[in-house]
């Protein structure tokens, strides 16, 4: 197969990788645990409007000297969707009005999963 019509038959790895999107928070001190109650279920209620998103879990530390407190994992069919969930509006209000009031640091970190897995069933 020539070179040039190889390049057109494969796919974009960015467009077959399944991606699981991890941020792990640092609260501020005076975030209470209904706040964090509350962070969560915002999560799961405007995140999930997001056609994007094809799962989010979120939830709160166990151990209470966990340097990150508070979780937000999300799984996406590619980056290329993670890139359109970044934009979205819904996301951008939810990151303004519900984790930069209560957070005072985060880290980031993303996965690549099996490619093609349908998280919604597993």
């Amino acid at each position: 197969m020539d070179s040039h019509l190889r390049g057109t038959l494969e796919t974009p790895i960015s467009l077959i990788l399944m991606v699981h999107h991890v941020v792990l928070y640092k609260l501020k001190p005076e975030v209470t645990p209904a706040r964090v109650e509350a962070m969560m279920m915002n999560a799961r209620m405007q995140l999930l409007k997001i056609p994007e998103v094809l799962s989010i879990k979120c939830g709160k530390r166990i151990d209470p000297e966990s340097d990150w407190p508070f979780f937000i994992a999300i799984d996406f069919e590619s980056m290329d969707k993670y890139a359109i969930f970044r934009e979205d509006s819904i996301f951008v209000k939810f990151n303004e009005e519900v984790i930069k009031p209560n957070t005072e640091d985060s880290l980031t970190l993303d996965f690549e999963m099996d490619p093609g897995k349908d998280v919604r069933f597993s």
